[in-house]
C-alpha cells in the first residue's frame, strides 16, 4: 500500500479511538435527561425482570438482622 494510503487509515483509527475515548466523557457530561426517571414508576417489563436479576446470589433467604426502613 503507498504511504498515503497507510497515513489515512492511521488516521482514521486513530479519530476511531478518540471517539470512542470520549464519548463517556461526553455522556456523564451532557445535559440530556436521564436513562431512568426516577420520578415515574418501573415500566412492566423492569419490575417483572427485577425479581431474576440476582439468580446467581448465594444469599438466599430473609435477612437476620433488622434494618429500619428510612
Amino acid at each position: 500500500m503507498p504511504l498515503s494510503r497507510n497515513v489515512i487509515v492511521a488516521t482514521g483509527l486513530v479519530a476511531f479511538a478518540a471517539a470512542g475515548l470520549a464519548f463517556p466523557f461526553y455522556f456523564v457530561t451532557s445535559k440530556a435527561q436521564p436513562v431512568i426517571d426516577s420520578s415515574k414508576p418501573l415500566p412492566p417489563q423492569a419490575t417483572f425482570r427485577g425479581p431474576y436479576v440476582n439468580t446467581g446470589s448465594r444469599d438466599i433467604g430473609p435477612d437476620h438482622g433488622t434494618s429500619p426502613k428510612m
